[in-house]
């Protein structure tokens, strides 16, 4: 397990998270393109927290990130302090926008749906006062 990041709830930690994740997947031996989907799915999730559970809301907070590298997987834990949001609930959102034609569809809202379509598991939980998602990735393809 690496060690846990907390950074500051603000766009100004992107980038702290995104070496963060660089450097677990080359711990784990991730190829590129798992690489790429992980940190584009950390980096959406992040982003979301800190524009919609701080900025939005006036709220101060954290964003807290542990990584664990098993011999199948890696997991990537997420935590923050704002209001109860389940990603999971916008993929039914997004694929409502997808089913329609591209003068119909509105901008945006395809960010997340994007970013998780891109591992191989995604759960979320309502843990107290926290977000908790939870991001798999396998290190091994699987034939």
């Amino acid at each position: 397990m690496m060690d846990t990041l907390v950074v500051d709830g603000v766009l100004d930690s992107l980038e702290v998270i995104a070496k963060y994740i660089l450097e677990l997947a080359k711990t784990a031996e991730l190829n590129t393109q798992k690489t790429y989907k992980l940190r584009l799915a950390v980096d959406e999730l992040a982003t979301n927290i800190i524009i919609y559970g701080y900025q939005e809301t006036g709220k101060a907070g954290v964003i807290k990130i542990q990584a664990i590298i098993t011999d199948q997987d890696v997991q990537v834990i997420l935590e923050d302090t704002g209001p109860a949001f389940n990603p999971a609930e916008n993929l039914e959102r997004a694929n409502s926008i997808l089913n329609k034609s591209l003068e119909e569809r509105p901008l945006g809202g395809l960010g997340i749906y994007l970013a998780l379509e891109g591992v191989d598991h995604f759960a979320y939980e309502r843990v107290g006062d926290y977000n908790r998602s939870l991001l798999t990735v396998n290190r091994q393809d699987h034939s």
